[in-house]
This record gives C-alpha cells, structure tokens and sequence, in this order.
C-alpha cells in the first residue's frame, strides 16, 4: 500500500500545486504522456519563459511513473536544469527538483533539500508536504506528522494535507480516520481530474478492505477504474481482493494487465505470486526467475525492489542469507515500517530472533494494523517461546484481509492441537 500512496502523493502534489496541465492533446495518449506533450507545445510558444520547463518536469516525474521508465527522470532534471537558467534560484522550481529526488526514492537527499527550503520560505504548504514525504518514506513519523500539521494549519483542508493525513492516520492504526480524510479530499477534487480521483478511490477501497468490508472495497475500486480505466494501482489492489475470494484467475489477470503497463519488477513479483495461487506453476517459476533478474538490476538503487526481493529469498526459493544481506543494505538508510518487516523476517529465517522481534515490534509499536506484518509477528514471536504474544499477534492478522490472514489461521488452527 505505502508503494500505491507514493505514486498517489506525486500527483496529488503536482496538481494541487497547479503545475499539471490536463488540456488533452490526443486521447490516444495516456495522462502523463498528455502532459508532457503539453508542456512542450507551452515551451514552442514561450521558450524564454521558465514555467513550461517546470511543467514538462513534473510531467516527465508522472511518466516516468507510468512507464517504470527512469529515463524520464534524467529528462526531468534536465527541463530543472533549462528552468534554473532561465530564472535562477527560482523558489517552484527547487521545489521541482524536491518532487524528483522523491518519485526517485533518493528521500535522505530529499529530506535535506526540503527542509533548506523550508528554512527560506518557513510558510510554504508544498514545502511542508514534501518534507512530510520524506519523512514518512524514512520512518521519521514524529517528524512527518509536525509536518502535516503544519500544512493544515496553513490551509485548512487543503486536497494534499488531507492525503498525506490520511496516510498517517492509516500508519498509526486509524483506518477510519484515514477513510474520513480520504473521502474529504475525494470531494475535493474536480471531476476532470481523473488520475487523482481514481488515485484517492483506490486508497479508499484499500481502507475498507483491510477493515474487512470487501464488498464496499470492490465498489470503491470498480469505480475508479471506470474514472481510470487500466489504473494500474486499482488494478493491484483489485487484484488482492479477488485472491482474498480465491479468484487467483481473475487476480492473475488483473496483475498481467498491470504489468503490461507498469513492468516493475514489484508488479511482476506480486504477478508470480498469483500464478502460483492459480496453479500455473511454471509460469509461476519463469516470472520469479525475471523478477529476481530484474530486481537485482536496480538493487543497488535507492528506487528499488528490494523488499519484494527480500521476501521472494525468504518465502519462495529459500535463501536466508541473500534475503539478510538485501535487509541489512535497506536497513542501512531508512527505518519506515515496511523495511523494519522485511529486515525483522530476513532476521528470523537466519536465526536471529531477539534481533528480529525487536524490530518488528519497533514497526508495530507505530500503531500500525497490517495482516502481513502481524503474522510475521506471531511468527517470530512463536519461534521465540512466546506463545501469548504470538497467538495475539496472529489473531490480529486474521481478523485483516489478505493472504497472510489466511496463513495466520492456519497457525492459529494448528496451536489448538497442542
């Protein structure tokens, strides 16, 4: 979910800043790569102006988005690069080159860079976004939320205070509060902002399904991509409620549809791991072989697959000790929840249970409710001796929708035997 609301905060960001332009050129083109060709037409007709630069980057940060093609960021540096000559120190366009250094996953340097232009202009609302996105995405929560704040104080129920709340409130275990904030900002988006609309109904059909109401979900999700047809994030959260109904064909198709879109080597991993739910088991083996290829391709950049890697090391061919070298080279540089799991379930393959529940633990103790990282809790809790804590664990997991409910059931079902 954290990789569906950073995609969603990019956009949310660019438009609420005004500075995506959604005039349509070809409806053959999809959104961004309408965007980028209007960015280019407004540079033909104003070439000494650094506005039209500023747009063609953002534009090229939600292409390179769609595209899984990073390319498209080294364009966008450079269209900052012609901005910044044209109009130097330029206060939006540092604000640009922020938003790059987060589609890019480079948050520490984001991080440093928001909060220098933070200290230049201390009442900036975007500013105080793009420092709560860094902040989440390195598991400075505390910080994160000072930030928030701050923007709605600013400007109360402004559309990218109200997602970034949202995510927070979502971390810290209040779904419904994230829901409320969610349908806030809903309403707050125009009609032909379609992108967005559908980015903010799949975050809301997200929420009522981990709140265990998979019905409402489904309505959530079929209507974003009648906003968005092909949206590749409703696509993914589609796809995991009909694996939670055991419709591993239709969640099989839905994940080639996505893939075909998006080819990230994440989209591909989830898309393995849904062949194998269908039976198809060998092409279940070809796509994790070209996962494993791929992912290890970007490994070494801070834009990577790497907690998808750890676990197809851990859950799928065996490895530990790939899976902890992986952990540790994530560990090193951020600390958000999700990493914390990861490293905690690469620990505990490898033996290294005191390590590993104190880390899952430091995840849980954010607030968070997450049926993966809630069985991987009560397993390493198990493991430990621990057997209240690991049954409290597990059942929590099971009360929430996904695969790992369903795992930690059958953990549970089997502790009643003993």
């Amino acid at each position: 979910m954290n990789k569906n609301l950073a995609a969603l905060l990019v956009i949310v960001s660019t438009f609420a800043a005004g500075q995506a332009t959604t005039s349509p050129v070809s409806t053959a083109l999809s959104p961004a790569a309408q965007s980028v060709a209007e960015a280019r037409k407004e540079i033909v007709e104003k070439p000494t102006q650094y506005a039209g630069y500023n747009l063609l980057a953002i534009a090229l940060i939600r292409r390179a988005q769609e595209t899984s093609d990073a390319a498209y960021y080294a364009q966008a540096e450079d269209a900052v690069k012609k901005s910044l000559e044209l109009a130097p120190h330029k206060f939006d366009t540092e604000k640009v080159r922020v938003s790059i250094l987060l589609a890019e996953h480079e948050f520490p340097a984001a991080l440093d860079a928001a909060k220098e232009l933070n200290k230049k202009v201390p009442d900036d609302v975007m500013v105080y976004g793009l420092l709560t996105d860094a902040n989440v995405e390195l598991g400075n929560y505390k910080d994160a939320e000072t930030s928030a704040q701050w923007m709605l104080n600013l400007r109360p129920g402004n559309l990218p205070a109200l997602v970034r709340a949202a995510r927070l409130r979502e971390l810290f275990g209040d779904a419904e509060g994230a829901y409320e904030l969610m349908d806030l900002a809903y309403q707050s988006t125009p009609p032909t902002e379609t992108d967005e609309r559908a980015g903010i109904l799949t975050q809301m059909g997200h929420l009522r399904f981990a709140s265990g109401d998979p019905d409402a979900a489904e309505k959530l999700l079929l209507q974003a991509l009648t906003a968005a047809p092909g949206y590749p994030l409703a696509l993914g959260n589609l796809a995991q409620l009909r694996i939670a109904q055991k419709r591993y064909q239709d969640a099989v198709v839905l994940l080639q549809q996505r893939y075909q879109s998006t080819p990230r080597p994440g989209n591909l991993y989830e898309l393995a791991e849904a062949l194998q739910l269908a039976g198809r088991n060998g092409e279940a083996k070809k796509a994790f072989a070209e996962f494993e290829t791929n992912a290890l391709l970007e490994s070494g950049r801070k834009d990577n697959a790497n907690r998808d890697l750890i676990f197809y090391y851990v859950d799928h061919v065996q490895q530990p000790a790939k899976a902890l070298k992986v952990a540790e080279q994530e560990y090193a540089w951020r600390h958000d929840v999700y990493t914390l799991d990861a490293y905690a379930w690469a620990l505990h393959v490898n033996g290294q249970d005191i390590e590993a529940r104190k880390q899952i633990e430091t995840a849980l103790a954010v607030g968070i409710r997450d049926a993966r990282l809630f069985h991987h809790a009560g397993v390493i809790a198990l493991k430990s001796g621990d057997r209240a804590a690991a049954e409290r664990y597990l059942k929590q997991s099971a009360e929430l929708n996904s695969e790992d409910s369903e795992q930690a059931r059958n953990i549970l079902a089997g502790l009643t035997h003993y």
